[in-house]
């Protein structure tokens, strides 16, 4: 049964299930240079214990953070349970149809990325979809490291949180 997602609006709970259930993460549209955003999620998700594969067709074979970066989704010889986007929103329909091929559980499209024939075709091949969100600010956000900053995470509780890894 596809399960029908309201991508406008995501429970907390959905969120936090991906996070916990993911360990491997292609990171399609990494960059090398660390000013650029993708280098910077990439840094905070292998530091809270996910292994993040690069893959970006320009930079293949060289290295980012210690990670060899692969020219396409089908050249990672290893499992992968999320494919993150860091690609405008007409590439992700392609990119969303390579994750389906290669058996990946999620799809995550970054900040300012929608694909909504995209995500149906995810969802209906049994993926979980999430769009236009960063599993980066979403970690500090639900872990309660935002808060830290000052920033209000919109989470609020009295109880020790559990490790989201």
């Amino acid at each position: 049964m596809v399960r029908t997602m309201n991508h406008d609006a995501y429970d907390d709970a959905y969120i936090r299930e991906i996070l916990r259930d993911v360990r491997v993460i292609a990171m399609v549209g990494a960059s090398p240079n660390w000013n650029r955003p993708s280098y910077f999620a990439m840094k905070y998700l292998q530091a809270k214990g996910y292994r993040v594969i690069p893959v970006n067709p320009v930079a293949a074979g060289q290295e980012i953070l210690g990670e060899k970066v692969h020219a396409s989704l089908a050249s990672i010889a290893e499992k992968v349970d999320m494919v993150d986007i860091f690609r405008n929103s007409e590439a992700a329909g392609p990119i969303s149809d390579e994750a389906i091929a290669i058996g990946a559980k999620v799809v995550w499209m970054q900040l300012g990325v929608r694909n909504d024939e995209a995500a149906a075709r995810a969802e209906a091949a049994g993926l979980r979809v999430v769009m236009n969100r960063c599993p980066k600010i979403e970690y500090g956000r639900l872990s309660g490291a935002l808060s830290w900053g000052g920033i209000n995470s919109g989470v609020i509780s009295s109880r020790r949180r559990r490790p989201l890894s």
